[in-house]
């Protein structure tokens, strides 16, 4: 009789890259990000390993990879296939040593710790099976997606038995679903040629590449000075409306369109997002979005502190007559904080964070509450690796949870992929492209090469750099 398969071991990377000498990922509150992956592998008694990662944006990564290891070391000793019969209840477990769990609990540090582990589990979970993240839950009944779920503290607004039913009643049409998005992708939206750090040049340049590809929904971010956000805005909305940049052959989409209708769509069809990451009070939030009203976005994202329900619900209550909606949640601590943004009605758009959460346990939570509330699921991925996973989660989301993609768009940021052994892509319609293969899990293990060479402090690129190298601490 063969050995059972265990979980060994586990390694962690502290992995940097060095984004604040270009300016990508600025914004009005993060103003100098080194994008950083806090990186952990899952090792077993065989050929198979798990790999995850949350994301930071430089200085304390390594404070979340000294977190990840008290946390992957529960998982050591233990059978993978007596994890994997029901994931909710192993989920359950990572968050319950009592010391690790009295400093979030459930937030902060060690929840995307947690977010990092949980991740690297069900990565070696559709490796052992040889599917993709993606296709491995789909493939679960309606019953096995709810066992793998996280239900505490939201059965108050979703019980386990409302979930079964929801899913059971989208389960007849999974496969017709599967077959539509493997042939079409998934609608991706751009935000890498909004950082606020680039110069109006390069914003018009980015923008006019980013319709040729294809693209039709295009994030700005704002808040750190009102005339420069109505100039940039500006600027791309001259070439987004433009007929003229459409790429050869393309026809104008309709503004009126169900997928488009309250989006704001321009006379090509073209929605502008903006995105204030956090850095407003409520009332200077709302008097800021109505002067960036003549702009005509879809939506303010994270205008104010991410976990202020109620300010989100006042911001929202304030911004519908102009027709302006409101998306948050990259920053949103836990399903919890989710359930109760959509309690209180305070959000247009779900945008769930694939690390911010405590793995896919918790996100398939969120992705079953928007689909009660009948709230659009928009995943936050600005950041090293989140494409690589959100495409998944977003795939999961119209399979089998929601059914529809139809105003769903999934953030797409240009930056990094070429470090992972399988990098996302976006098809000449602006979409993503279906992770299809046997062996990539999650989708997020990394190159040897690109750990080698940005490992914090002593990668070959940070030995060779010494003047890039980050400051530990700032006064």
């Amino acid at each position: 009789m063969a050995e059972p398969i265990k979980i060994v071991g586990f390694e962690t990377h502290d992995v940097r890259f060095p984004t604040s000498l270009s300016g990508d990922g600025t914004d009005a509150m993060n103003t100098e990000c080194d994008y950083s992956s806090a990186y952990v592998s899952l090792l077993t008694n065989s050929e198979l390993a798990g790999y995850g990662m949350t994301f930071t944006i430089g200085r304390g990564n390594d404070i979340v990879c000294a977190a990840i290891k008290e946390v992957a070391a529960r998982l050591v000793g233990k059978e993978i296939e007596v994890l994997f019969a029901n994931m909710g209840k192993t989920w359950d477990y990572l968050v319950a040593d009592p010391q690790l769990r009295w400093i979030g609990p459930e937030k902060g540090v060690i929840h995307i710790a947690t977010g990092a582990v949980d991740n690297a589990l069900w990565d070696l979970f559709a490796r052992a099976r040889e599917k993709p993240l993606w296709k491995l839950i789909v493939d679960l009944s309606p019953a096995e997606l709810v066992a793998a779920t996280a239900f505490r503290y939201i059965t108050d607004a979703l019980t386990p038995a409302e979930a079964l039913a929801l899913l059971e009643a989208k389960a007849g049409g999974k496969a017709e679903r599967e077959a539509a998005v493997r042939a079409q992708g998934y609608p991706a939206y751009v935000t890498s040629a909004g950082w606020l750090g680039y110069s109006d040049d390069k914003v018009a340049r980015l923008t006019k590449e980013a319709v040729a590809q294809g693209f039709n929904h295009f994030k700005m971010k704002v808040g750190a000075d009102r005339a420069a956000d109505l100039r940039r805005g500006n600027i791309i909305r001259a070439v987004i409306d433009d007929p003229a940049h459409l790429p050869a052959g393309a026809a104008r989409r309709d503004p009126g369109a169900p997928a488009l209708a309250g989006k704001n769509a321009g006379p090509t069809g073209a929605v502008l997002m903006v995105d204030a990451n956090q850095v407003w009070d409520v009332p200077e939030a709302i008097a800021y979005m109505k002067n960036l009203a003549p702009l005509r976005p879809w939506f303010i994202e994270e205008p104010t502190a991410p976990d202020d329900v109620l300010g989100h619900a006042a911001i929202r209550n304030a911004l519908q007559p102009l027709g302006i909606g409101v998306a948050t949640g990259e920053h949103a601590h836990n399903r919890i904080v989710f359930k109760q943004l959509l309690q209180a009605r305070a959000v247009d758009v779900v945008q769930i964070d694939s690390c911010r959460l405590a793995g896919v346990s918790e996100v398939l939570a969120v992705l079953l509450l928007a689909a009660k509330f009948g709230v659009p699921v928009c995943p936050h991925a600005g950041g090293v690796g989140l494409c690589e996973y959100v495409i998944h989660l977003s795939v999961i989301d119209y399979v089998a949870v929601s059914g529809s993609m139809e105003r769903n768009v999934l953030e797409f940021v240009d930056h990094l992929h070429e470090h992972f052994v399988h990098p996302c892509s976006i098809n000449a319609r602006g979409r993503y492209n279906i992770p299809d293969k046997p062996n990539e899990g999650y989708s997020i293990e990394m190159h040897e090469g690109s750990i080698a060479e940005y490992e914090w402090p002593h990668g070959s690129y940070w030995v060779a750099n010494p003047k890039v190298r980050p400051p530990e601490r700032g006064l």
